[in-house]
């Protein structure tokens, strides 16, 4: 949460009534426990904490852990309050509840826009420093003695006389205590585990193990393995479909039309994958985009050439470019990018009297239950949602109509809920499944006075919304998807003339948020222009940066200690090259500097990237650093290798052979360095994304003299 936010989750909604209910502590007014949650003798300290006899605090997680690290990172917030051990911290997922579990800087239970820390900080401290405060009363009542004279550490609560009891033994005791109106979190100085090393990630031993639950774990009894035909062709629908031969395949339990396509029923993905290839559909293309590649670059350039909607008008940018001594001017091409994480879509259904019961890596939760309730003809209090761990996600599992989630609802539904629905897509149907990052073409122009100052910007830019036509095109304003234009329209540097326009393009090709949404493109145009300026003033791009960026000290703060750390200035050798970028996405700043190689035969060598983040309290800093590193490589691969090219319509890349990842051998040296602060915590798992392109064609440029306009760029500069 952001400081000087308005928390509407506050305190008083958590301490407004306290109850004894099911033999255990309850604080707040958002009750009942969490569906499937009770436990014999367990205490319910409010929606987000229990307390079991022998100890164990698990907290309730209302967030997807998709790898990023929340159900570590919120138990460490608790924990940290509440003086509990860490060997004693356990997690649970939350069942789909808005209105005990919403994210509040979204208004529905959901995960992304690197919020999971931000939105919960205030919300868990608060609940978990209740709880404490009236165990250590219960404590005090229980032995006559004071408050002031208990003492809580690791999970153990002490008396003056010796006396001792864990939190197991007092919970219930605690029930009877009046809820305290002065709760006061611990400040920075008495933190213990908060930014330190000591929390370990809870979800490590389960997905050693291999006990951690995913959806591609579940078997429901008597379950059906669901496969669909998808369209070739974004747009298309089914005209006919015979599936005879297909149902003649032993194991094929039946052949469904849903609306996305058509779906085999069989009893192993195998069979029901085999018996998909014998459909023979026949497509209705009338509404299908059958537009190759450079065919819509070329619409979204023209596009260019127009007046887009002013999402930033500051000064007159026409007038200062026309009336300048100097003028640059560069355009930037940017794939479609699909999400590419490791566990493709998968969803589990069950419809049985009256309900709709779904497990899955559920990262809209309040979204998924509401199109799967209309989709299965129910109420959504109806649908069950069991959130699991999923295996990457990068955006792909937050999806405004639910795609996957409501194609295994409609299978399920088609058959007359006969069977459990397991839905498993392939690598193919994942690649070749839509939700892309959009493509997008930018047009830059800027301007130099006779002193080599920066006297005017206009960035122009094409490409699809990410907002149209979704429960959050309430975020368009004005005719601005703010989603496409984040990064841009907030372009930190001191320059007097700046405009920013948009040009919001159309095609059947299906566009989602990826990893750091408007941000990878945004601020790689904006990082890779300003180095083209600099150099055109004759500028070192680090001074030139540190001269516009005197009003944004978080800015410069990152922006110096990353130029420190990678040895900005220092002496090169031939083919070397060090590039630098700063960029703020989702109330973070990260400042990257990267070096590179350029072989005698052109060869790429990514050697190192050195990271400075502000991120406020650093709740976790080893996740942090995991987030950053891991938002470095995937940022580099998309950079290098990564783009979803079209030909006649139909996607050209179907596996990793032709959509290539970095693989672990071209992966950097990654340094890190957090800055101290005791700002309110803000996102990790995006903002490390953003800068690293820009600078690594910063880096490139400076090696070669080689200029990079396109993504991906390669590996050959020669």
């Amino acid at each position: 949460m952001k400081n000087g936010s308005v928390n509407r989750w506050s305190r008083r909604a958590f301490l407004k009534a306290a109850a004894i209910a099911g033999g255990g502590l309850v604080i707040g007014s958002m009750i009942p426990a969490a569906r499937g949650a009770t436990t014999k003798a367990a205490s319910e300290l409010g929606p987000f904490i229990r307390i079991l006899p022998d100890n164990t605090v698990t907290v309730i997680i209302k967030h997807l852990d998709k790898g990023q690290g929340v159900t570590t990172g919120l138990p460490t917030i608790v924990a940290e309050e509440m003086d509990a051990a860490w060997s004693q911290m356990a997690t649970e997922f939350a069942p789909a509840d808005a209105s005990r579990y919403a994210n509040l800087l979204f208004g529905v239970q959901g995960t992304g826009g690197s919020t999971s820390i931000a939105n919960s900080w205030d919300q868990l401290r608060n609940a978990a420093a209740a709880a404490r405060r009236m165990l250590v009363q219960a404590a005090a009542q229980e032995w006559a003695v004071e408050p002031s004279e208990v003492r809580v550490a690791d999970g153990q609560i002490s008396g003056p006389a010796g006396q001792s009891a864990s939190f197991g033994e007092l919970a219930e005791k605690a029930a009877t205590v009046p809820i305290p109106s002065d709760i006061q979190p611990k400040s920075a100085s008495e933190y213990r585990l908060i930014g330190t090393g000591k929390t370990r990630r809870l979800d490590t031993p389960a997905k050693t193990d291999g006990s951690a639950v995913f959806t591609i774990d579940v078997s429901r009894p008597g379950q059906w393995i669901a496969v669909v035909a998808h369209a070739p062709r974004f747009g298309a629908k089914v005209a006919s479909v015979d599936s005879a031969a297909a149902k003649a395949i032993a194991g094929v339990h039946d052949v469904v039309q849903i609306p996305r396509g058509v779906a085999v029923l069989a009893d192993s993905y195998y069979t029901a994958a085999q018996a998909r290839s014998t459909l023979n559909i026949q497509w209705d293309e009338s509404a299908a985009e059958t537009r190759s590649t450079d065919t819509l670059e070329d619409a979204f350039r023209s596009a260019l050439g127009g007046n887009g909607r002013v999402a930033r008008n500051q000064g007159n940018a026409t007038a200062a470019i026309e009336g300048a001594d100097k003028t640059i001017s560069a355009e930037f091409v940017f794939p479609y990018l699909a999400h590419a994480a490791m566990e493709p879509m998968d969803c589990v259904v069950e419809l049985k009297n009256g309900t709709c019961e779904i497990w899955t890596g559920s990262q809209l939760q309040t979204v998924d239950q509401q199109v799967a309730a209309a989709v299965a003809g129910v109420t959504p209090d109806k649908v069950v949602i069991h959130t699991l761990f999923a295996g990457g996600s990068f955006g792909r599992r937050a999806v405004p109509d639910s795609d996957y989630v409501a194609e295994a609802v409609s299978i399920a539904k088609a058959i007359g809920g006969k069977a459990p629905v397991k839905l498993l897509w392939s690598r193919e149907d994942d690649m070749t499944g839509g939700r892309y990052r959009p493509m997008s073409v930018h047009r830059l122009e800027g301007a130099l006075d006779n002193n080599g100052k920066i006297v005017a910007w206009h960035h122009r830019m094409a490409m699809q919304s990410v907002l149209a036509g979704t429960p959050f095109a309430a975020m368009i304003q004005d005719g601005i998807d703010s989603s496409s234009v984040e990064g841009a329209r907030g372009l930190p540097y001191s320059i007097d003339n700046i405009q920013v326009e948009l040009h919001d393009m159309e095609s059947a090709v299906p566009v989602l948020w990826w990893r750091s949404v408007g941000h990878t493109h945004n601020g790689f145009a904006t990082e890779v222009f300003f180095d083209r300026l600099a150099h055109a003033a004759g500028t070192d791009p680090l001074e030139m940066r540190r001269s516009l960026l005197q009003g944004h000290p978080r800015h410069l703060a990152v922006l110096d200690l990353a130029a420190e750390k990678a040895g900005w200035g220092g002496a090169l050798k031939k083919g070397q090259g060090r590039g630098i970028a700063v960029h703020e996405s989702f109330g973070s700043l990260v400042a990257e500097v990267v070096d590179v190689t350029i072989g005698e035969d052109g060869a790429l060598s990514v050697d190192k990237v050195t990271c400075a983040v502000d991120c406020g309290v650093a709740v976790n800093p080893d996740i942090i650093a995991a987030q950053m590193e891991g938002g470095i490589g995937y940022a580099l691969s998309a950079a290098l290798r990564e783009a979803i090219t079209l030909t006649d319509g139909k996607v050209d890349q179907k596996n990793f052979d032709k959509y290539q990842v970095l693989r672990m051998k071209d992966m950097p040296e990654v340094a890190v360095h957090i800055l101290p602060s005791e700002n309110a915590p803000t996102g990790v798992g995006e903002p490390g994304v953003p800068p690293l392109a820009p600078a690594l064609a910063n880096a490139i440029y400076a090696a070669t003299g080689k200029e990079v306009n396109r993504l991906p760029m390669g590996t050959k500069f020669g």
